[in-house]
């Protein structure tokens, strides 16, 4: 796509602190981290949505997020790595990948419960569509 920002990163037209880069996949920091070591992993090909992309490109990205959150755990001394498939900010299929701390106060995301018998109803839509 013509003016998508992570298609410009991974030619090489916008500048990125890389970390990993081959065929298929590019790998920098995080411009706007939350915290240090904070990195994006996005398939070279443009995909918006992750349910979009081919088996293998999903097959390799979670390979290359295992590889590359060791190297992190390693590289940084955190506790965990936080991986993220979210957002629309940018439309264009990436992996965040989050150093952690255990006591690093950052919360997950907010829940909230199902009202008295809309989870069957949910569960129902969901199985139908397998």
């Amino acid at each position: 796509m013509e003016n998508c920002i992570f298609c410009k990163i991974s030619k090489g037209e916008i500048p990125s602190d890389k970390i990993y880069e081959d065929k298929n996949f590019t790998s920098f920091l995080d411009i706007q981290p939350v915290s240090h070591g904070h990195i994006l992993i996005v398939p070279k090909k443009h995909i918006i949505w992750m349910q979009e992309a081919d088996d293998e490109i999903i097959s390799e990205i979670f390979k290359l997020s295992k590889k590359l959150m060791l190297a992190i755990k390693k590289g940084i001394g955190c506790d965990y790595v936080q991986l993220s498939v979210s957002g629309t900010d940018i439309p264009h299929f990436h992996i965040h990948l989050i150093p952690r701390y255990f006591d690093d106060g950052l919360s997950e995301w907010p829940t909230k419960k199902y009202e008295e018998g809309k989870s069957k109803e949910v569960l129902e839509k969901i199985i139908l569509m397998l």
